[in-house]
């Protein structure tokens, strides 16, 4: 199984969707005249900004949902493999993504927005629903909902769940069977109450997992602060292979950068546009940039978090593969959230372990609640046509299952099932928001010229020539005192 899992993965992330997902980070940073950059100032207006309905949530839960996804074993684990087989310098390589990235996360959400739909009174959108209305490519629209309930319900929810198990395992010895059956019942009770109640749970745990981590690994950096220079000289000079240590792996610090980054901040994979279409606002362009802000908070906050708190505090591995060991500092201990929590342990003795195992609890538990939350709309989009409800309950069941088997099995396995989840969507969805360049960059103008004009930005399709936008075109009330976004 393992080999097949492996083989997939060296077709599916060649050098070329490694590249694929820079270039076109690069493009859209020039496209929209770093966006990501201008437009900050705006974030936390339109963050609180939006309103919410029966059949819409509101910018900020959007936002969470949106991290709930994104913030998970990634941040954690996804950083330790990265410095462990591509060095310290797949850190910068991380960083860069997400900066380019976060043009891609504005592209992509800005579409799920543009082509979202009331369905079942409950708005969903997501690159199924732009590929069939904006390409009017059917089959292709079919392909990535199909892919994407395979990938975030059965493939990447192991992941998450392997990771809890194995450092819940380690900070308290429990066996993991006994963890992947709690998960099972919290994973349940969460999402047979529905999308709202999914929404809720994010809004109230992610901003404080992602704060209260973030305040742990200052304190670390700052009781090593006289290393802090060193530390990031040696990032820098790594990712461009200066370094006397790491010269000889440049390559495999921007594969596992680029990879790892990809993985933890999702930006071009997809899944982002899923949350994004789901909250009201007045203008898809709103929502873009907020969304491309989750980038930043994911990557730029919180790996770097980890990251530091790994190399300054030395408690790591380099080891490529297919290449000498370069740093063993650590003997054994596998990839992953080990690393981070002998880091913290080195720093706060008898602290690290509980720590880090219930960070993890927090950051991968959430998304595997997005996990649920993006395969049951790929679901309905599927079934928009047709009255198979019990498909649902089919799904809630397979990824409670998968789940419990993700906290049992071996964690490479886990990993690679999940990187061919993520590999599979990248490449789907990055072909689709290429061909829909045009209409987006053209909505990112117009919203831009409400703005000069010193108006609150809303949108109209028929104005701007955009076909297909029905939500927009017929159920929108452009003149309505309840619209808050």
């Amino acid at each position: 199984m393992e080999g097949i899992v492996n083989w997939l993965n060296g077709i599916i992330w060649s050098q070329a969707l490694i590249y694929l997902c820079l270039g076109v980070g690069l493009f859209y940073t020039i496209a929209t005249r770093f966006l990501q950059v201008r437009h900050m100032k705006d974030i936390v207006k339109l963050m609180f900004k939006g309103g919410k309905s029966e059949a819409g949530i509101s910018s900020f839960q959007a936002l969470s949902l949106a991290l709930s996804g994104r913030v998970g074993t990634g941040n954690i684990a996804g950083v330790a493999t990265a410095i462990a087989f591509g060095g310290p310098g797949a850190v910068f390589w991380m960083w860069m993504m997400a900066f380019l990235g976060a043009s891609s996360a504005f592209i992509e959400s800005t579409l799920g927005q543009v082509y979202k739909t009331k369905q079942d009174g409950l708005f969903r959108g997501g690159p199924a629903y732009y590929i069939e209305k904006g390409l009017k490519i059917k089959w292709y629209a079919i392909l990535f909902a199909v892919v994407t309930v395979v990938a975030t319900g059965i493939l990447l929810p192991g992941v998450q769940a392997n990771s809890i198990a194995l450092s819940v395992e380690n900070a308290f010895g429990i066996n993991p069977a006994i963890t992947g059956g709690v998960l099972v019942v919290l994973l349940a009770i969460i999402i047979f109450g529905g999308v709202k109640r999914i929404a809720r749970v994010a809004e109230l745990v992610v901003p404080f997992m992602a704060l209260g981590y973030v305040l742990v690994a200052l304190i670390i950096v700052f009781m090593n602060i006289s290393e802090l220079p060193a530390v990031l000289k040696l990032i820098f000079t790594s990712a461009f292979g200066a370094d006397a240590a790491f010269g000889g792996i440049l390559g495999a610090a921007i594969s596992w950068g680029v990879k790892r980054g990809i993985y933890s901040n999702e930006a071009g994979q997809g899944t982002g546009p899923h949350a994004a279409a789901a909250a009201e606002v007045s203008h898809p362009a709103k929502q873009g940039i907020v969304q491309a802000f989750s980038v930043y908070i994911d990557t730029l906050l919180v790996c770097s978090a980890t990251a530091f708190m790994i190399i300054i505090t030395g408690m790591y591995n380099v080891t490529p593969e297919g290449a000498p060991v370069i740093v063993n500092n650590l003997a054994d201990i596998e990839p992953g959230p080990g690393y981070t929590q002998a880091a913290v342990e080195s720093a706060i003795p008898g602290f690290g372990a509980p720590f880090v195992a219930i960070s993890l609890f927090f950051f991968a538990f959430t998304t595997i609640m997005a996990y649920y939350y993006m395969a049951e709309t790929n679901l309905a989009y599927i079934n928009r046509k047709t009255n198979r409800a019990w498909t649902v309950y089919v799904l809630k069941f397979v990824i409670c299952g998968m789940t419990f088997y993700g906290s049992v099995k071996t964690a490479s396995l886990a990993w690679g099932l999940g990187d061919v989840g993520v590999g599979s969507m990248a490449w789907l969805n990055i072909i689709a928001i290429l061909l829909l360049t045009k209409p987006t960059l053209k909505i990112l103008r117009d919203y831009e010229a409400q703005l000069k004009d010193g108006k609150d930005p809303v949108f109209d399709p028929v104005k701007l020539g955009i076909d297909n936008a029905d939500f927009w075109e017929k159920e929108y009330k452009y003149d309505s005192v309840e619209k808050t976004g």
